[in-house]
């Protein structure tokens, strides 16, 4: 029988196999690191020491330090140190010594997921049978059995849960809660660089309504904020909380020696520059350690991808490997199954797990030797996030970004500074987008009446309650704002989105076991969960029969096929108004709000392996609308009088598959939270445009950031397309290849028109 190979002989492996070193373009090895100390302070509370001691910890790192003490002093902080660097201690040192010198005192933990919740209360009870106090830690969640919830309410020192539940359960139910109000000392927000965008927006509203209640009950607690790197953790901190906040980022803990490379398929067409899947060879990786029994993570971007991937280890596991051990890891999947795979990775007995970045968070899946990242993850901060899932223990590890065809993937192989040299980007959230803040307005006047000229936040909310007054959901009474509804307005509000409204899935394979298996948001069901859509949960394929739009449900059936399905969706778009543009070489930039017309059109059925396309069909699904804000380029038809219709439309095609990859690089975002659309001639002006819109009710600001830095994605779209290896256009570039026309010089002419241009002065024109 073969002997298994160690890490370091895979590693010489990979340096030396022609089929793998041939294809790595850029290989970083990262040297491991000594930790930075100090003494443990006499003024934490002796138990504490002594269960830190007992535990073999002798001395604090620099960063845990810092923690402590500015705590002690009465400040609220952010700390800002990478995966694994013992950032748990950073907020529950100072409130465990609160609670053992005040046993009234109370915590507040909120972790953007129920999973972290779980695996943190775990830590926090055996650091708490260890301090040998009477200390109540219990997490509030969904799954929180009835009659533990009054324990919970009553009696919880350390109460551990997730936004959602604050919102929907707690803070409307506050006078159940008055104890934990009353003595509220510190509010600890974990993974901060989570709340971003529409989810970070929400969040920082529900804040506002934390603080007015702890306020009306007397109490002013302390922020402690904990992330992983991003450009600007103070200021996401600050918008959040609506506290001042002081930033730790002296990182003090060691890391083993961690080599990330670079790794880009093989091209299989020359001239279209055409790569090999990406997924495949991913596939082919992972199980280069996992035959060589190496406990490795595989993030995809995608559900379908995850499941994809899933499928084909699993397939290979059982033939050459004598393993059962390969799991997927999503959201969707049921609580039960998600601790059950996190307690596996811990004890070894799952090998493998592919995941979304489900697992970029600080879950305790234990210690990982390889990460394969199936893609650019969208940002450098989820990147470095998923990587740090591998060598968590100090050893050396290994982690390998393989790229896809599309421009951002070839974009970061070819420029390996802007990864290894820039740093992560900054989390932006808009706690004023008026959907949002009109929702969480409702929310705190059924909490709270609100008084003539309160204020919500820092927010002036005078129009606001007047409206709803007017609109019958408040009465206006004497000098206040009363709720007027039965039914209490959280329920319907769903902090994931601005308009969110889930669809189940409900497994019928078995008539005597109907059960649902997962959820999926609306706007992505009509794509995903479409009738005979194949949705893979598990490694398991299941045929949608069914989707009931009006009740949210989709009923699927499993089934044994060996191919996967993907939707097209069109779109059309109206400009309401424009707030801002600028004039450039007789081109136009602005910004301003649109509403979006969305609706899936036909699905393809794409086979394993070769994945080519087998069959398509229609999809019969109503259309979303949606009002949102977008920023757009605008094209003068006069200054392209050499260049036909149909040209022009590829060009535009061709800039805008450019602008989907390279724009959300900028702005730190999903780039599914970004949309690119281009029009050859646009409805309210007749010209050729390529707009990008905010694909969230309102818009969370992620256009109006790229109006602002117009300039540098320009540039950086000009620069993929014209160093790309292509003749006329590719996937890696242009997205495009047709017979005739060079989509390449189309586009880069294009964009040469809106590039600024020192020497011309730019028209700017702000509407007010």
């Amino acid at each position: 029988m073969e002997t298994k190979k160690t890490m370091q002989e895979l590693l010489a492996l990979l340096r030396t196999e022609p089929s793998i070193s041939n294809q790595i373009v850029h290989w970083e090895t990262i040297e491991e690191k000594e930790a930075v100390t100090g003494a443990i302070p006499d003024s934490l509370h002796p138990n504490i020491k002594q269960a830190l001691e007992d535990r073999g910890v002798t001395s604090l790192y620099a960063h845990q330090l810092t923690a402590f003490q500015t705590a002690l002093e009465g400040n609220s902080f952010v700390a800002v140190t990478p995966t694994a660097s013992g950032k748990t201690l950073c907020y529950n040192l100072p409130v465990l010594q609160e609670i053992a010198n005040h046993p009234d005192s109370r915590a507040l933990y909120l972790f953007p997921t129920k999973a972290l919740a779980q695996d943190q209360k775990a830590e926090m009870n055996e650091f708490i049978d260890a301090i040998e106090m009477d200390i109540k830690s219990y997490t509030y969640d969904g799954d929180t059995p009835a009659n533990i919830r009054q324990v919970v309410r009553k009696a919880g020192n350390i109460v551990m849960t997730n936004p959602d539940m604050l919102h929907s359960a707690i803070l409307p139910h506050h006078t159940k809660w008055v104890s934990l109000f009353e003595n509220l000392k510190y509010i600890v927000i974990d993974e901060l660089h989570t709340y971003r965008g529409v989810f970070g927006s929400h969040v920082a509203n529900v804040i506002r309504r934390l603080k007015r209640i702890c306020s009306f009950y007397g109490s002013n607690p302390l922020f402690i904020c904990t992330s992983a790197t991003i450009a600007n953790p103070k200021e996401l901190a600050e918008n959040l909380t609506g506290s001042p906040m002081k930033l730790i980022d002296n990182n003090g803990a060691p890391s083993g020696r961690k080599h990330f490379i670079f790794y880009n398929p093989p091209v299989v067409n020359k001239p279209l520059n055409v790569r090999k899947s990406a997924t495949l060879e991913a596939r082919d990786l992972a199980g280069y350690f996992l035959k060589n029994k190496i406990q490795t993570i595989v993030f995809a971007r995608s559900r379908v991808r995850v499941e994809i991937l899933l499928t084909y280890l699993q397939e290979l596991a059982k033939k050459e490997y004598g393993m059962k051990s390969i799991q997927g890891y999503r959201g969707g999947y049921l609580p039960t199954q998600r601790r059950a795979i996190e307690k596996g990775l811990r004890n070894g007995d799952i090998m493998g797990v592919v995941s979304t970045n489900a697992l970029e968070l600080g879950v305790d899946i234990g210690q990982l030797h390889a990460c394969i990242l199936t893609g650019y993850p969208g940002s450098i901060a989820s990147a470095w996030q998923q990587a740090g899932r591998a060598g968590r223990r100090q050893d050396e590890s290994v982690v390998i970004m393989v790229a896809s065809s599309s421009p951002m993937d070839q974009y970061i192989v070819s420029q390996p500074e802007y990864f290894f040299e820039r740093s992560p980007e900054s989390a932006r959230i808009n706690p004023e987008n008026l959907i949002i803040l009109v929702d969480h307005v409702k929310c705190a006047a059924y909490e709270l009446p609100f008084g003539e000229g309160d204020s919500f936040g820092e927010v002036e909310i005078e129009d606001i309650l007047e409206f709803l007054t007017e609109e019958q959901v408040l009465h206006h009474q004497g000098k206040r704002f009363f709720w007027m509804n039965d039914s209490f307005p959280a329920h319907n509000i769903s902090l994931r989105s601005a308009s969110q409204e889930n669809v189940v899935i409900v497994d019928q394979s078995d008539v005597a076991n109907v059960r649902i298996i997962g959820e999926m948001d609306r706007f992505s069901s009509m794509t995903l969960l479409h009738e005979e859509a194949i949705y893979l949960h598990q490694g398991v394929q299941y045929q949608v029969e069914k989707l009931d739009y009006e009740e949210k449900k989709a009923y699927v059936r499993e089934v044994d096929v060996d191919y996967f399905t993907d939707a097209n969706l069109a779109v059309s778009l109206k400009v309401l108004e424009i707030d801002k543009n600028t004039i450039l070489q007789g081109q136009e930039r602005a910004f301003g709000e649109v509403t979006v017309n969305a609706m899936a059109t036909i699905f393809k059925k794409i086979k394993f392996e070769t994945h080519e396309n087998i069959g398509s069909g229609p999809i019969h699904l109503p259309e979303e609308e949606l009002h949102t804000s977008a920023t757009w380029l605008e094209f003068d038809r006069k200054s392209f009088d050499d260049v036909a219709e149909s040209s022009m439309e590829q060009g535009l095609i061709g800039i805008a598959n450019v602008l989907s990859h390279v724009a959300p690089l900028f702005v730190m975002c999903d780039p599914s939270d970004l949309h690119v659309v281009p029009q050859i001639k646009a409805v309210h002006s007749d010209k050729p445009t390529i707009f990008l819109y905010d694909r969230y009710p309102g818009g969370i600001g992620l256009s109006e950031n790229v109006y602002k830095i117009w300039d540098t994605v320009i540039r950086e779209a000009y620069r993929v397309i014209d160093t790309c290896p292509c003749e006329s256009g590719c996937p890696s570039c242009t997205g495009t290849m047709l017979e005739g026309d060079n989509v390449k010089e189309l586009s880069l002419k294009l964009l040469k028109k809106v590039r600024r241009d020192p020497h011309v002065d730019a028209v700017q024109t702000e509407s007010l």
